[in-house]
């Protein structure tokens, strides 16, 4: 078959949302009907249960009830139909751009669904402490998307954009970062810098001491997530400046002065993977190159979390960043499908740590699923460096569920969401 183009991955994900899980219709609620949505019949795979089956699920007031081989017709309220399908916990990403209007890049959430069957997306530092009330009051809290943040040390955050925020140091307010994070606990992550050459100017690894400061003021559990392209300086001393806990995106840049040297992965990168620092992949429209992943994963630096780096810019890119795509190259590259899911769904989740059990269909977990078709035919898969690989499969996106609520058929009624 032809090599797949983003044109036939963004069709084919509108088309299968549309018609490709059939519903059934409706039906008054009796009290038979235990279950508020049933998806039957697909292959449920939930690396927090390793659980690899047919199975049922049967979800109510929102949260998964039942994780049954079978459910009987007579107890569902509403129905999808999965078979032939994956039936995963919805997809967590990371790191994405999800601040439309006032961050440059970023794009509405809950219109991504379709093209990346994400339930919960991290929007990393598109908001600034000048800006994160407006991402809170007039985004997160309307989205049907579960939406979290990371607060940028620039106070601004990525409204400047294509202008780098961290070329005038004067942004970077640690104490008004600090109490942003601080005051928003329950939706926000930490602290977000990003650090390249480009991005910081003469300002080196000042925007990051910045970060880890106003972090440490916000209290133990705020993270940093550092962006890492083309790091100024000795690429060492940017590592060892990241905590247990914190988070390394776009760990497979090949922008140059990255986490590889001559094909062998530096020590400081491996020392931090060794003290918790999260390994995530950001892929983005930059910032995943094969020739730095491979001698990576291959020198024990693979990644913790799978993340889009999706945005304004990122998605009109030949690398496409859609999560199912993402997640698809490592599909192909050395991972299982349960690695696969696991790194996007219940890995990333424990990173939030905001939600009892999200990530997962254990019994009580957040009714989120994201059902996929796992597409058995040649394709290739690009970089964002136009190096390119050959697979033979890929994940396609089908249908959503969050809180119990399909995105799309069959439309709940009556219509309406948490």
């Amino acid at each position: 078959m032809p090599p797949l183009s983003r044109r036939d991955l963004l069709a084919g994900g509108a088309s299968a949302c549309a018609a490709a899980v059939a519903a059934h219709p409706a039906r008054a609620q009796t009290p038979a009907s235990r279950y508020d949505l049933v998806l039957r019949g697909g292959e449920v795979v939930d690396p927090s249960q390793n659980l690899r089956a047919r199975r049922d699920v049967g979800i109510r007031n929102g949260l998964v009830a039942a994780v049954e081989p079978e459910i009987p017709a007579a107890e569902a309220r509403q129905s999808i139909d999965a078979a032939g399908k994956l039936v995963c916990p919805g997809l967590v990403d990371l790191h994405a751009h999800v601040y439309p209007e006032v961050s440059a890049i970023g794009l509405p959430a809950d219109e991504l669904v379709p093209w990346t069957a994400t339930t919960t997306y991290v929007s990393a530092g598109d908001a600034g402490a000048n800006t994160f009330s407006l991402f809170r009051h007039a985004v997160a809290a309307r989205a049907r998307t579960r939406l979290f943040g990371f607060v940028h040390i620039s106070s601004i955050g990525l409204a400047g954009f294509p202008v780098a925020e961290m070329l005038n140091i004067d942004y970077a307010a640690a104490e008004a970062a600090a109490k942003t994070v601080a005051e928003n606990r329950d939706i926000c992550l930490g602290v977000k810098v990003r650090v390249s050459a480009d991005v910081v100017g003469g300002n080196g690894l000042e925007p990051l001491r910045r970060a880890v400061r106003a972090a440490e003021l916000a209290g133990p559990w705020a993270k940093v997530m550092c962006h890492i392209g083309n790091a100024p300086g000795d690429i060492g001393k940017l590592l060892n400046l990241l905590r247990p806990g914190d988070i390394l995106t776009h760990a497979y840049s090949g922008a140059g002065n990255n986490t590889v040297r001559d094909g062998r992965v530096v020590p400081a990168a491996l020392e931090a993977k060794r003290r918790g620092v999260v390994v995530d992949v950001g892929h983005g429209g930059g910032s995943f190159d094969y020739t730095v992943f491979e001698p990576a994963r291959d020198g024990g630096f693979g990644p913790d979390t799978i993340s889009s780096d999706l945005h304004a810019v990122s998605g009109n890119t030949p690398g496409m960043p859609f999560m199912p795509w993402v997640m698809s190259k490592f599909l192909n590259n050395g991972y299982s499908l349960e690695q696969v899911v696991e790194m996007s769904t219940v890995k990333p989740a424990r990173v939030i740590d905001r939600v009892e059990k999200l990530g997962t269909l254990q019994v009580g977990a957040p009714g989120d699923v994201s059902i996929l078709e796992l597409v058995q035919e040649p394709v290739e898969f690009v970089d964002t460096r136009n190096n390119r690989r050959r697979g033979d499969r890929w994940l396609k996106p089908v249908q959503t569920v969050k809180a119990g609520r399909p995105f799309g058929r069959p439309f709940p009624v009556p219509f309406a969401w948490p």
